[in-house]
């Protein structure tokens, strides 16, 4: 298994690296993980981009200093400030969707209990992007989601560790804008659940999981 630490300079090359880490699975079939910290950022999905608040919802984003970028694919805003965990899976399609999405789940709550998290699937109502493959305790502490192609899939997800009321404050005027619900109660973090909520030790902890998740796990590091 190939596994990629650390995050690149700014946040155009660090969403190259990831892009690159899942064509290299699709390439060799080798799989592989990725768990960071991105830089600060709110990056809004496409749904995001097609209602009419949309350029007052990034105006607001950036308001609260966090740089704008758009995703092709996924769901609704989220903010990074720079604390939050992001964690990449791409592996080759063997199995399904929903038995992929099982297995990831799996494998952070196995991370949450590491951390002294007792966390469960699911999410509070009128959480930020909200989904159907989410984790709670004290909030919405972790969402995933998938991209799938002939070749390869890609897992991949946040993880909120910290700073859940800084959260808030960018993004309670972010969904205003864009007329979704939220409320600002759902942000949960590590932090918020009584656990281990150093950044690092949260990438240690979930990093950890998502390989040993995997059976054909070998550790191939690379900065």
């Amino acid at each position: 298994m190939r596994i990629v630490e650390g995050r690149a300079e700014d946040i155009e090359a660090d969403r190259a690296r990831t892009r690159e880490l899942f064509e290299h699975t699709e390439e060799t079939g080798e799989p592989a993980v990725r768990v960071w910290t991105p830089h600060r950022q709110v990056a809004f999905g496409r749904r995001d981009s097609q209602e009419n608040g949309y350029e007052e919802a990034k105006r607001a984003a950036e308001d609260h200093d966090f740089p704008v970028v758009e995703r092709e694919v996924g769901g609704r805003a989220v903010a990074y400030t720079g604390t939050t965990v992001t964690f990449a899976r791409a592996e080759p399609v063997n199995e399904g969707i929903t038995e992929r999405y099982d297995r990831a789940t799996d494998d952070l709550l196995t991370a949450f209990e590491e951390l002294g998290v007792d966390a469960r699937p699911g999410e509070p109502p009128d959480s930020f992007c909200p989904g159907s493959h989410s984790l709670q305790a004290n909030g919405k502490i972790a969402g995933l989601a998938q991209r799938v192609t002939g070749e390869a899939a890609l897992v991949a997800g946040i993880v909120l560790t910290r700073d859940a009321a800084e959260i808030v404050t960018a993004l309670d005027p972010v969904y205003a804008a864009l007329d979704v619900p939220f409320d600002p109660e759902s942000v949960g973090s590590v932090e918020r659940a009584g656990g281990e909520s150093e950044p690092e030790a949260v990438v240690r902890a979930v990093e950890t999981a998502l390989v040993e998740g995997d059976d054909e796990a070998a550790d191939d590091r690379e900065a």
